[in-house]
């Protein structure tokens, strides 16, 4: 599966077309970080981001350190955009909360992380505030390398060592939304590098954490959440997510006969329709991704065939030290200058 034309070639008729678009979308992005006089929140606040559009593995990071922080005690809350949700409402998102009204990523973190306390809407000073007052001792902004009205502590800045920065230019030319150039300028970062395990992309640079993903355990939907083996087992394929070829090679790789392949938008929201369509291929599974799962009605979940979902986790495997003394470095003790707003 080849990738998106912007993040393997920079020259030709596209460049023509697009370049000047390019150079437009970085001088207002860089302005834009420039003007911004971001507000200050009553507690620490972590910022999980990407310096390109989609798929390095912003929700995997973010997941990660929501557990590490409950396991040193805090109460960590998750601020998002909750993008692909409708509506704008500010909305604390429990575990019964509709993926169209909260967005498919912050659910997915309440199902996997149920101790965080997880809020989307519009505007993420907002959201602090709620949060604070919910008892939140510490703030992580989802996607918030881009979102410069709440003040941070800390950038975690998440990059795809297998391919780091694209054809190296920005939108739309290219995938990036920043500028590599911006990490030697952020005060406090740690630069967080995904699929370690893959052939290293020549122009990654080096992380201070490194780390792969891992597949969990494949269960049917439902209250049985029968186990399934994979190995040799007829699958189609199903998603709507930034890249799919990563998901593609986690399925191989666990010894599944891929029948076939259907790809949507990211963040689709999936119909009864689109789901008779997928059953209609005659595959004896359909297997997608924990965060379309969540997208699909539960009543469009039975078959025949049945619909699975391949929970995947986030390994650590050089790193934890430099996680642990940046965080020890913005949560021990009060800082002076913070004030509630």
């Amino acid at each position: 599966m080849s990738q998106p034309a912007w993040w393997t070639t920079g020259a030709g008729l596209r460049a023509v077309v697009l370049a000047p678009l390019s150079l437009l979308y970085g001088a207002a992005a860089d302005a834009h970080r420039a003007l911004s006089r971001p507000v200050r929140a009553a507690v620490p606040v972590i910022s999980i981001g990407n310096l390109v559009a989609g798929g390095a593995g912003k929700t995997p990071v973010t997941l990660w350190l929501a557990e590490r922080l409950l396991a040193r005690g805090r109460r960590p809350a998750v601020l998002s955009r909750g993008h692909g949700r409708s509506g704008r409402a500010d909305l604390e998102v429990l575990p019964g909360t509709q993926a169209r009204l909260a967005g498919d990523e912050p659910l997915l973190l309440k199902h996997r992380c149920p101790g965080a306390l997880i809020f989307v809407g519009p505007r993420r000073a907002r959201l602090a505030r709620l949060a604070v007052v919910q008892g939140a001792d510490v703030l992580l902004l989802d996607d918030g390398l881009q979102h410069h009205a709440l003040a941070r502590d800390l950038d975690v800045v998440v990059v795809d060592a297998s391919n780091a920065f694209g054809n190296g230019h920005r939108l739309p030319w290219g995938p990036l939304r920043d500028s590599p150039a911006l990490l030697s300028r952020l005060p406090r970062a740690l630069l967080w590098l995904t699929r370690c395990d893959l052939p290293r992309d020549p122009g990654a640079p080096r992380g201070d954490v490194e780390s792969v993903f891992e597949p969990g355990e494949c269960r049917l939907p439902g209250p049985e959440a029968e186990r399934l083996d994979l190995r040799d087992k007829q699958v189609f394929l199903f998603a709507g997510v930034a890249r799919p070829a990563s998901f593609v090679s986690t399925v191989r790789a666990l010894g599944a006969r891929i029948f076939g392949e259907r790809w949507f938008p990211d963040h689709h929201r999936y119909s009864s329709a689109d789901l008779a369509a997928l059953r209609a291929t005659g595959a004896s599974l359909l297997l997608t991704t924990e965060k379309d799962l969540v997208r699909i009605e539960p009543s469009l979940l039975a078959g025949p065939p049945p619909i699975a979902a391949l929970p995947v986790s986030l390994r650590v495997g050089r790193g934890e030290a430099a996680i642990d003394a940046a965080l020890d470095g913005i949560l021990a003790g009060p800082n002076p200058h913070r004030q509630a707003f």
